[in-house]
């Protein structure tokens, strides 16, 4: 619904305000009066007007005096001047002081309408600018997906293609490769880019933790609940909702999470009120969900509801063009983070990290280049900053899993199997690095 346009008519003759008044208020305007300067910005100091239409000549402080000062408080203001006095020198002089336009007593019905029509499209013209501007915020404050490779040009034009509709997503790749930024642009470009986009990490919680999670719960509930709260999908309302490693939700809660995206609604635990929410679902995963489902260990209804629209986001060994683009686009990133002076990348030292393999991708690259700025003492990363040469771990395996299991392996004994520290170093979770240490039997020597 279009807002409706606000006037107020500041004049000291009572008969000017009363027909101006009954005028604008038949013509649709919400409408308030002033009888002088003084009241008129008393009452501009607690209440915003679109329009202003003043007169000139009063008593105490006149027109052009007020407009002064409504300019000094706000420099879009639209006034109109009116007065029964006119000369060039008052039309100009209101005009130098910023004044929208200048009109005369007695009003010809036609021009004072023509002018407010005037003045209401200019106040359309600087709605629309600041709804462009918080669009042009929103998408600033998603970080940039970097790449010139085929590979992410593809994946680009994916998001591009899917911003705007609210079909589900679910977005592959391995981890590190930068799916979340991808759920993020995916959001930002979209027509719930106003409202929350609310991210999950169904990895890193239980069954229970993750239904109260997801869904809220009552005062109550369980033991600890001594509040209410409100679930994710209930914050996701109009916006979006990011489900990462949904593969590894529980059975359980396949069955929950295909019912609140057939239905949009669901109860908090402990509740019995139905709750409605309108919102968009981005999932990501590092695992194979259709190898799943032929396994059964992922419901097929709930692949198919979810698996919509799908992107895939290639790994950094497939992309080593982009490398050099996402070094430099991290030295200027930690650089600035640290007020460090801008730094570069010798050949040498961007020749190796296009040899290596990646098995943390993006993730593994940016936590390199972080390192490479904390310990070089020069203005340029040369090769013996790379952490690369001092891991010691071969990558003579074809098997993506063998070079995880060895990766991993080596962080775990690089901190004598502190499971904190080596997850922080890893950039995951300490459930995700439980799970991996599960998957790949590792132990402790």
């Amino acid at each position: 619904m279009t807002k409706k346009i606000s006037i107020l008519v500041v004049d000291d003759e009572s008969s000017v305000r009363d027909s101006l008044y009954n005028w604008f208020i038949e013509d649709g305007f919400e409408v308030a009066c002033a009888e002088d300067a003084k009241t008129a910005l008393q009452m501009l100091e607690s209440e915003e007007f679109d329009i202003i239409l003043s007169d000139i000549k009063m008593p105490g402080m006149d027109g052009l005096e007020m407009l002064k000062r409504i300019k000094n408080l706000k420099k879009d203001a639209i006034v109109i001047m009116m007065t029964a006095f006119a000369t060039v020198e008052t039309a100009v002089q209101a005009l130098k002081e910023g004044a929208f336009d200048y009109v005369t007593k007695p009003f010809d019905p036609d021009d004072l309408t023509h002018l407010i029509r005037n003045a209401s499209r200019q106040v359309s013209l600087m709605d629309e600018n600041e709804k462009l501007k918080e669009k042009v915020i929103s998408l600033e404050n998603v970080e940039d997906l970097i790449g010139e490779s085929e590979g992410m040009q593809k994946v680009l034009r994916e998001i591009a293609n899917v911003a705007q509709s609210s079909a589900s997503v679910i977005i592959n790749g391995e981890s590190g490769t930068g799916k979340e930024l991808v759920a993020r642009a995916i959001h930002a470009n979209s027509a719930r880019r106003f409202f929350p986009l609310v991210s999950v990490h169904c990895g890193a919680l239980s069954e229970s933790l993750l239904e109260s999670e997801l869904f809220g719960h009552e005062k109550g509930a369980f033991t600890g609940a001594i509040y209410s709260r409100k679930g994710r999908f209930e914050m996701a309302d109009n916006g979006t909702i990011f489900l990462d490693e949904i593969a590894t939700i529980s059975p359980k809660m396949q069955v929950e999470l295909l019912r609140v995206l057939e239905t949009r609604s669901f109860m908090r635990v402990g509740g019995n009120k139905e709750i409605k929410s309108d919102f968009r679902v981005i999932c990501a995963t590092n695992r194979d969900l259709k190898a799943m489902v032929d396994n059964g260990t992922f419901r097929e209804d709930l692949y198919y509801r979810l698996n919509v629209v799908q992107i895939n986001v290639p790994p950094l060994r497939e992309r080593t063009g982009d490398i050099p683009l996402l070094a430099e686009y991290f030295i200027k990133k930690y650089c600035t983070s640290m007020n460090r002076p801008l730094m570069t990348i010798e050949p040498a030292a961007i020749r190796r990290l296009e040899e290596f393999p990646f098995p943390g991708n993006i993730r593994e690259l940016e936590n390199m280049i972080e390192r490479a700025i904390v310990v070089g003492n020069g203005k340029r990363i040369t090769l013996k900053d790379l952490p690369i040469e001092k891991t010691g771990v071969s990558y003579n395996v074809e098997s993506l899993d063998d070079v995880e299991k060895q990766h991993i392996s080596f962080i775990l004994n690089k901190y004598n199997w502190n499971i904190s520290s080596a997850a922080k170093a890893l950039k995951v979770d300490r459930v995700t690095l439980y799970n991996k240490i599960r998957k790949y039997s590792l132990k402790q020597a």
